[in-house]
């Protein structure tokens, strides 16, 4: 049976490519929002962007997020992530910049999101601990068959690794 996992992902540059990913088949994703959606949500402010974030990674256990050239430090993303981890999912991170976009387009490789995001009161980087996978290959396609293949073992150990803190 597929995991029921919540997709973190820089809608404007890299929608395309994550619905590449979502469209796997693997895991069950979160239904994405449309732009009128989303357009809404954000008129209601930050609660209701929290709320929404809530409501759709509800049922959840694993938060995959999809990184693209800017993914790292965005505001949103970053409270996904954290909102991820103490609500005890699962938390992974996979490159797409890889994958071609609907101009057959591909990106230069973000940052690590884990990097700025700290564990513990040490300032431990939640990067120790959480794995963020840079698909291998020469082409799209190699890149997509990696992600393909990798994608739902990626999800169970990232809820193995969560388990474990």
């Amino acid at each position: 049976m597929a995991r029921k996992c919540f997709y973190s992902f820089h809608y404007k540059p890299d929608c395309h490519r994550a619905s590449q990913v979502r469209n796997i088949g693997a895991i069950e994703g979160n239904k994405s929002a449309s732009d009128n959606d989303w357009e809404a949500v954000t008129k209601g402010g930050d609660e209701e962007i929290k709320k929404w974030i809530a409501n759709q990674m509800k049922g959840r256990t694993c938060a995959i997020v999809l990184v693209g050239t800017n993914t790292a430090n965005r505001k949103w993303i970053s409270y996904e992530i954290i909102k991820a981890w103490n609500d005890g999912l699962g938390v992974v991170g996979m490159h797409i910049h890889g994958l071609k976009n609907l101009n057959s387009e591909t990106s230069e490789k973000g940052s690590n999101p884990f990097d700025s995001i700290k564990f513990d009161d040490a300032g431990k980087k939640l990067s120790s601990i959480v794995k963020c996978y840079n698909p291998v290959g020469a082409t799209s396609k190699d890149r997509y068959d990696w992600i393909s293949t990798h994608l739902s073992n990626a999800v169970e150990e990232a809820i193995e690794i969560r388990g474990k803190y």
